[in-house]
């Protein structure tokens, strides 16, 4: 590593296959000396058992597997990227989130980057789906991305973005979904004026008219106070306030936020929304919102997500079904009711079922991303993929 100035692999070698385990170039040297690597594979990814008792995940990932497999003599197919999957169907059958069908030398390097690509994303897009669950149409900022290594903006803030939050906050992840970065102020602007009220004021003049006034009020006194402070400071053109009270200072968060609310709109200041950070997770953040939070800034919980666990099998060889013990054999396809979003998984030839859950129609899920090395799926911009997850959300109790 003395020749890098940081500890990343660039597109050049991952698309190489130069971040696979070795274990692959091995296999991939021992068939091609027995005459076996080209022989035609069918290899389906799967989800394992979906982290913390989650009953759904969010697929997310699918655009960088397309650009990493392009090129390469296989066909792919996959479902849409923001799909929300659960591990296994209505009967019990372990889900094919993607297959892959080719010469097994031409692809099988390329298993580990694969993986990576899609467990990590979809991990982070799951969460930030959950806290979207919870927060419902409170405004949501992804804030995550200085507990990660900096390599890795551009896709944590995409995944988070697709997994329903309204922006993000790095300036490389907010081109990733073409949307301005969003953000409010730091304790260091007030900490370095040394005073609240001439922060904010020179926050405001600064900053052109775009920018939301969102003024930061628990540095140096309580958030009660300073939001009282901002508030007469800046008047009608205060957007909100930030409450970003640390964990050994905060006691009952929501308590805080409904004496600040009810403070506030006491002196005619109803206007001015309350957003709250630091620590928050798809789980606190329910109770912030019956306690009047309008909107939330959520880093670690989602950046730092669990992966969702997946594995890469061979199903099929040379047409013949073919699996290790506990896969099953076969290529197979995903019918899924567009009503109810039940999943059935049945052998690829054959033809849809009803839905098992409501009799309604089924829809293919597995569709087309390469054939012959070409890209022949469009991939949608990340606020396609955002609306498409949004929509299955409320199909969900």
């Amino acid at each position: 590593m003395s020749s890098r100035r940081f500890c990343i692999a660039n597109e050049e070698e991952i698309k190489a296959g130069q971040t696979t385990d070795v274990y692959f170039t091995r296999t991939k040297q021992v068939l091609e000396q027995y005459g076996l690597a080209k022989r035609r594979t069918v290899i389906e990814v799967t989800p394992g058992e979906l982290p913390n008792g989650w009953p759904w995940a969010v697929l997310c990932g699918v655009e960088e597997v397309a650009r990493l497999l392009e090129g390469l003599p296989i066909n792919v197919y996959s479902l849409a990227e923001g799909s929300i999957f659960r591990s296994v169907d209505s009967r019990g059958t372990r889900l094919p989130l993607l297959f892959v069908e080719g010469p097994y030398s031409d692809f099988s390097i390329f298993e580990t980057p694969l993986l990576g690509l899609l467990c990590q994303a979809s991990g982070i897009a799951t969460m930030a789906a959950r806290v979207r669950k919870a927060a419902g149409d409170k405004l949501l900022l992804g804030f995550g991305i200085r507990r990660m290594h900096p390599a890795l903006a551009p896709m944590i803030d995409r995944a988070t973005f697709i997994g329903g939050f309204d922006g993000v906050s790095s300036l490389v992840g907010a081109t990733a979904v073409q949307r301005p970065a969003m953000g409010t102020m730091p304790h260091a602007l007030i900490i370095v004026f040394g005073d609240q009220v001439k922060a904010w004021k020179a926050f405001d003049e600064a900053m052109p008219t775009e920018v939301p006034r969102i003024a930061l009020t628990d540095t140096f006194y309580d958030e009660k106070t300073e939001s009282i402070m901002a508030a007469e400071a800046l008047g009608e053109r205060l957007y909100g306030v930030r409450l970003d009270t640390p964990g050994s200072r905060r006691g009952d968060f929501a308590s805080i936020i409904r004496e600040v609310r009810w403070e506030l709109d006491l002196r005619g200041f109803r206007h001015v929304k309350i957003l709250a950070s630091g620590g928050l997770n798809d789980e606190s953040i329910r109770e912030l919102v019956d306690a009047g939070a309008d909107g939330f800034g959520v880093g670690t919980a989602v950046s730092n997500a669990p992966t969702i666990d997946m594995a890469m099998d061979i199903v099929e060889v040379e047409g013949r079904p073919m699996a290790k013990r506990g896969k099953l054999g076969g290529k197979k396809q995903v019918w899924r009711c567009p009503q109810c979003l039940s999943d059935l998984v049945r052998p690829y030839a054959e033809p849809p079922a009803k839905c098992p859950r409501c009799g309604s129609e089924t829809e293919r899920m597995l569709l087309p991303l390469i054939l012959d090395g070409k890209l022949v799926a469009s991939l949608p911009p990340a606020e396609n993929v955002r609306e498409y997850l949004l929509k299955q959300l409320t199909k969900l109790e």
